[in-house]
């Protein structure tokens, strides 16, 4: 599919290979607050959801796609989540695994790849995420993608002990005509 390959990066569905890394990401603790993790997962609910990925996204609501180098490498993951086929909208999340690998543009071309998918292949009014107040570099990525900060939710994440604000950011899709 032409829409999920970028100049540097392809958008791929989760195979049965990509066990290992996904435990990797999803059992990071120190990427547990960015996802609202709060006990590890285990390799057969890692494959279990990996087989289940697989169904369609107006089906389970959701889609998760790797973002992965011409060579083949997995970079990070990219989500569509709370896809609305009646309001035609969806959040959007990502995730770049490696240190080493964020700051290269990857997670820019993904985002822009998917929000090209979500509008011109889902036909999405609009899509939104949720950012940590303190999470600059997201909100720094998102806002260079056209999304818009509409609302701080004040207090509105519980981690270690302390509230943390989160912004709501929205970008509405220019072109929708309907």
């Amino acid at each position: 599919m032409v829409t999920l390959k970028g100049e540097n990066i392809i958008l791929r569905a989760l195979e049965p290979s990509d066990l290992t890394e996904l435990e990797a990401i999803e059992n990071d603790e120190d990427l547990w607050f960015l996802s609202h993790t709060l006990q590890p997962f285990s390799k057969q609910q890692l494959k279990e959801y990996i087989a289940h990925s697989q169904n369609d996204v107006f089906i389970t609501r959701q889609l998760r796609l790797v973002i992965s180098s011409y060579k083949g490498s997995l970079l990070g993951l990219i989500d569509l989540f709370d896809f609305d086929p009646y309001h035609r909208r969806a959040g959007l999340g990502i995730i770049i695994a490696k240190k080493e690998d964020r700051g290269k543009g990857f997670a820019k071309e993904a985002l822009k790849l998917l929000i090209n998918y979500c509008f011109n292949r889902l036909l999405l009014h609009q899509v939104y995420c949720n950012i940590l107040q303190s999470n600059k570099e997201s909100l720094h990525l998102f806002e260079a993608c056209g999304f818009e900060r509409v609302g701080l939710k004040k207090d509105w994440n519980l981690w270690e002990g302390s509230y943390n604000n989160e912004w709501l950011l929205q970008l509405i899709n220019s072109e929708d005509v309907h």
